[in-house]
């Protein structure tokens, strides 16, 4: 089973390891590949994290991917036009307006602790039917889990396990990330899939989580960087 980590912030964004360290702790934790969740200022950036990138998969061995998370509908909609020019798009979840234009998006490949920072799960059976339709993956992010204690931890974890229920109700694709800010917070692949099964993931569903799902993201990475791709339903013959 090949693993993959699809949620990771460099020092480019508002992580505190730099791509480089954090592909080879990756590489010795066994991933596959990874993907660098980076923050839009202007496309300039773009070029200069790839360089970085190269230099890392080049030296480290490990496929490395190149994503934006979008923090509100302005980034949304100029990640949008310009779609073509990186990998994953990740829209940062939190927020009901926001989360509701994640999966309303074809484009978006996944949205983001949808429970962040709300009362409640900050997702419903109607975004989930949605997700299905436009296959944007919901996150569980492990670093939420990590950093927060007691209480609060107990209220994040029930608000997960019920995104997980809406998930596998209505077959919405489910990725699990670190989150990670550090390269030491990358984690082991098995203890990513291991709170997938905490919060009602059957042991395959989990396992899907960290490989499956962000196979399929690869498959429709490679479609929309072909020549003959142009938008959602729209591809040259």
């Amino acid at each position: 089973m090949n693993c993959y980590d699809f949620h990771i912030h460099s020092a480019f964004s508002e992580g505190e390891s730099t791509i480089e360290q954090i592909a080879k702790r990756a590489k010795l934790l066994g991933f596959k590949g990874i993907c660098f969740a980076e923050y839009f200022k202007n496309e300039d950036q773009i070029p200069k994290l790839k360089k970085e990138i190269q230099s890392a998969e080049k030296k480290e061995k490990i496929k490395i991917y190149l994503g934006f998370e979008a923090r509100n509908s302005a980034e949304l909609k100029k990640l949008k036009q310009i779609r073509k020019k990186y990998d994953v798009l990740l829209v940062r979840g939190g927020n009901l307006d926001l989360n509701r234009k994640a999966v309303e998006t074809k484009q978006v490949d996944i949205l983001t602790h949808p429970e962040l920072d709300q009362k409640n799960s900050g997702f419903n059976h109607v975004m989930a039917k949605l997700a299905r339709k436009n296959n944007v993956a919901i996150e569980i992010n492990f670093r939420q889990v990590l950093q927060s204690y007691k209480g609060t931890r107990a209220h994040i974890l029930k608000k997960m396990a019920t995104n997980v229920m809406l998930c596998k109700k209505y077959k919405v694709p489910v990725v699990i990330c670190s989150g990670g800010i550090s390269h030491l917070h990358l984690k082991d692949p098995l203890i990513l899939s291991s709170i997938g099964t905490l919060l009602g993931l059957e042991i395959k569903q989990a396992k899907d989580a960290i490989s499956k799902t962000p196979e399929n993201i690869i498959k429709m990475i490679r479609k929309r960087q072909s020549k003959k791709w142009i938008m959602p339903g729209v591809e040259i013959e």
